[in-house]
């Protein structure tokens, strides 16, 4: 599966790392082994075959806080200037979807509108995807 690309500059940032050798495993030990410096960015990243999706997002999210807090090997070697370049990696071309206060997608979820189907007894519900059911409903199954 191709990488988004803030997985990309995540990767691309465990391997700099291993290449400057300040790479360290979980144990605190400098990585030696390009294999395992493999597997520490595919894992940051979230885009290790080995973990499940719900894994590889929760590891994603998590790499990212370290990043934005300037807990990663480059980030304290080099200072801020680094924690700056690599934030501006990975929000290179990053289109957001516009959200509410809340930080979710303004308008109800397919879950709210597939239970307003159902209260209405709207036959097919179940296949139907989020626009579909909208429009089932009469536009934004309000």
């Amino acid at each position: 599966m191709p990488q988004a690309k803030s997985q990309k500059a995540t990767t691309e940032r465990v391997m700099h790392e291993y290449k400057k050798g300040e790479l360290k495993s979980s144990s605190g030990q400098k990585v030696k082994s390009r294999k395992q410096a493999v597997a520490i960015a595919l894992s940051e990243s979230g885009s290790s075959n080995r973990n499940s999706p719900k894994k590889n997002r929760q590891n994603l999210s998590h790499t990212k806080s370290k990043e934005r807090r300037g807990r990663t090997a480059e980030a304290e070697k080099e200072g801020r200037s680094a924690q700056r370049r690599t934030l501006a990696k990975g929000a290179r071309g990053t289109s957001r979807r516009a959200t509410g206060g809340s930080g979710r997608s303004t308008g109800p979820t397919k879950a709210e509108l597939y239970e307003r189907a159902k209260k209405r007894h709207i036959e097919g519900r179940s296949k139907m995807s989020k626009g579909e059911l909208q429009r089932a409903l009469g536009g934004g199954g309000r």
